[in-house]
């Protein structure tokens, strides 16, 4: 292959020049010598150019250059070639990191290539276990099937968020690594003493990202959840978060944990957007006045969850102090949240 013989002295300055003109083939590493560099050429270079390097055709030779190998950049690289072109426009290349874990969603009608799938995302994330959806989050305790296709059938991990470590079991509880932001805006509105309920908390990532920020230090969480192995790994996450004291884990049906605790919060979290419609009126009951409730709904707009927060909460006073779209759920459809004052 023809390459450049520079003076080494010269090289950075000769390399740079060739770059700008597109000369400079970087499908091949440049060769040393010790007292040469050799620049591999994408084609050989005008007279013009060579003496304004100070160079003349002696200076093109042909060289045994070493091929860089090109990494994959994402999952679609490392499938070129082994699914069929038609297919891979139907792949959907989005998936979830947990911990050591990845889950995939794969369409049926790719079932024939689901294992290439799940190895070309083993190589990629260069986590230990890949999963795929089997089916949508469903049942009280909210989970979902997966089914093992490449790595080891470990579905047990260590989550890292921030300065938070969630451990859980992606196959026994639900988790959602793309609420790590919406997290962060509701822990920065936390005031030291606030008691907050958080109404749906699975393993605790909302109470643990609280109670884990170092001027927090009076803060009194109430976690409740349905699911026992939820419940389980918040106190596992607790412990391994050292958060002891600050968060009260309690398994059971929320309305009827809050009722038996008569407990009023200065701030509650109902992220449970299929259904916190429904226990909107137990959370404002259990809000003291001036209180903030974190509403979260799968919505195609702000003006449903608005007007249910605002029906929950008459005849008190509700001002609205923030609306976001959290993540798209589907076509139209968001996962939204509202951030509501409530007053006497």
């Amino acid at each position: 292959m023809l390459g450049l013989k520079v003076p080494k002295k010269e090289a950075n300055h000769i390399r740079l020049l060739l770059q700008e003109k597109s000369i400079l083939n970087h499908n091949w590493k440049i060769k040393r010598s010790q007292d040469y560099v050799y620049l591999p050429l994408d084609q050989i270079p005008d007279n013009t150019l060579l003496n304004e390097m100070g160079l003349d055709n002696g200076a093109v030779v042909d060289v045994g250059f070493e091929e860089h190998k090109k990494r994959p950049r994402n999952m679609e690289d490392y499938l070129q070639g082994r699914i069929p072109p038609e297919k891979m426009d139907e792949f959907k290349k989005s998936f979830d990191i947990i911990g050591d874990v990845v889950i995939l969603e794969i369409p049926d009608n790719l079932e024939e290539e689901k294992y290439l799938i799940g190895e070309a995302a083993l190589k990629f994330t260069k986590r230990r276990s890949v999963y795929r959806k089997k089916s949508a989050i469903k049942g009280v305790v909210r989970t979902r099937k997966l089914e093992h296709l490449a790595g080891e059938d470990i579905s047990e991990t260590i989550h890292r968020e921030f300065d938070s470590r969630i451990m859980l079991d992606v196959k026994k509880v639900y988790f959602s690594p793309r609420l790590a932001t919406e997290r962060k805006i509701v822990a920065d509105q936390v005031h030291d003493g606030d008691i907050i309920i958080d109404m749906f908390t699975g393993v605790g990532p909302f109470a643990i990202n609280i109670a884990r920020r170092p001027k927090l230090e009076n803060v009194k969480i109430y976690a409740v959840d349905i699911n026992p192995e939820a419940i389980h790994y918040l106190k596992e996450n607790i412990g391994l978060n050292k958060v002891q004291g600050k968060i009260n884990p309690l398994l059971g049906d929320v309305a009827k944990v809050l009722n038996d605790l008569d407990v009023h919060a200065d701030r509650i979290i109902m992220n449970l957007p299929g259904t916190a419609c429904e226990f909107l009126p137990v959370a404002v009951e259990h809000l003291k006045p001036g209180g903030t409730l974190h509403y979260y709904q799968f919505s195609r707009d702000f003006e449903d969850p608005v007007k249910r927060v605002k029906k929950a909460a008459y005849p008190r006073q509700v001002e609205i102090l923030d609306m976001r779209k959290v993540k798209s759920r589907s076509p139209g459809v968001w996962h939204v949240a509202i951030d509501a004052k409530i007053g006497h």
